[in-house]
């Protein structure tokens, strides 16, 4: 029983500290926002998506967009096809 409790304690630990450090790192991370398509294509080559599970509008693209709801609403001028993905190639 004692086994049982330790190995539940030392899961929930570990479990809560990766949780913590992955939201964590996602709240340092600063959100930029880019002046157009070409600046914003020039480190995310799919643009970004505001969801993983987003459909692309125009068809077939290139690269496979980024996924990020922060970076998506601080560049949501450049979603002109209104998708849900910003700058899409």
């Amino acid at each position: 029983m004692k086994t049982i409790m330790k190995a539940t304690l030392a899961t929930g630990l570990l479990f809560s500290f990766t949780l913590g450090t992955v939201h964590n790192a996602e709240a340092a991370t600063k959100v930029v926002t880019y002046k157009n398509c070409t600046e914003l294509n020039k480190k995310y080559k799919g643009g970004v998506a505001r969801a993983a599970n987003v459909k692309n509008k125009g068809g077939k693209t290139k690269y496979k967009p980024y996924v990020s709801k922060a970076l998506y609403d601080a560049n949501k001028k450049s979603d002109r096809d209104k998708d849900l993905i910003a700058c899409e190639k």
